[in-house]
């Protein structure tokens, strides 16, 4: 399971009641960060996602409105004595601005800090999750990411009851996909069973973040069958062609994306500061997908 807190929903500047872009994924106890913008550690604080859990930082694109919370996040985390590494990844190219705001006032920090360049592709993999970076369309190179779960096995007890299968045995058919169990009654020979026989698979829960950037055929491709697509919406329909200049994209784009993508659920993000309210952008958006919700700042999702 994923648990999402919505930590900052405005785009270029903040307002009274929405922070700079920036999301938190939690899984299986660790934190995922997407974006920083200005005053991400403070709406952290606020919605109990705990910062001293971040294991990594993925940032879009380096847009201030999308970075400048770290340099403060940074400090925080060594001030309260964080002692293991921390890893940044940025678009190729752009890793002086990341280590700029590391390093601006001499700052030696207790921990590692690895700024690391991204290119299309799985990035990041651990036990529980990965990571896949495609590109976005924007002034400058983005990346949306990808984020879900590997996928697994869950055993069927009854058969392995059955079979005899326990303890250690378990461990042996994950590693090897097979196992020998003690021959049925009347049966002299040793009986092979196969991992396959005995679970079903289970498929892992999959997020899609893009922001900023026009709507792509990329980020369709990576959205196919998500379980939440979290995308940009800075313009109504009014303002389609500042979206096209200033190369963002509509909520009616953010729609047609998810429709097209088959994505179970969408979220919409990053909003122009001129909107007191989404409820424009929503209702535009539900015409083509029904499925549609704003981000709020604070809001969390179980996944």
């Amino acid at each position: 399971m994923f648990k999402l807190t919505v930590l900052g929903t405005s785009g270029a500047a903040p307002t009274k009641s929405r922070g700079l872009a920036a999301v938190a994924v939690e899984n299986e106890g660790d934190l995922y960060l997407f974006d920083c913008g200005e005053g991400t550690q403070r709406q952290m604080l606020k919605s109990d996602a705990n910062m001293f859990k971040v294991r990594a930082i993925f940032i879009t694109h380096t847009h201030g409105d999308h970075i400048f919370g770290l340099p403060g996040m940074l400090r925080s985390l060594d001030l309260y004595g964080r002692d293991y590494p921390l890893s940044i990844y940025v678009p190729k190219g752009y890793e002086d601005r990341i280590e700029a705001l590391a390093r601006f006032d001499s700052f030696r920090p207790r921990y590692e800090i690895n700024v690391i360049p991204i290119v299309p592709g799985e990035i990041y993999r651990n036990k529980s999750i990965n990571v896949t970076a495609f590109e976005l369309k924007h002034s400058i190179a983005s990346y949306g990411y990808r984020i879900a779960e590997n996928d697994s096995l869950n055993f069927i007890k009854e058969k392995c009851d059955s079979l005899g299968i326990k303890g250690k045995m378990y461990r042996e058919l994950l590693e090897k996909g097979k196992i020998t169990v003690k021959p049925d009654e009347g049966s002299s020979l040793p009986k092979e069973v196969r991992i396959e026989d005995v679970s079903i698979p289970k498929i892992g829960k999959k997020i899609v973040y893009a922001t900023d950037t026009m709507p792509t055929e990329g980020t369709i491709k990576a959205s196919a069958g998500v379980d939440l697509l979290i995308h940009e919406a800075t313009y109504t329909d009014e303002f389609k062609d500042l979206a096209a200049d200033r190369m963002h994209s509509t909520a009616t784009d953010a729609a047609n994306i998810a429709i097209k993508a088959g994505a179970k659920e969408l979220m919409l993000i990053h909003f122009s500061t001129r909107y007191k309210s989404t409820s424009q952008l929503v209702r535009q958006s539900r015409t083509i997908f029904k499925n549609t919700i704003a981000a709020k700042d604070g809001m969390k999702l179980s996944i």
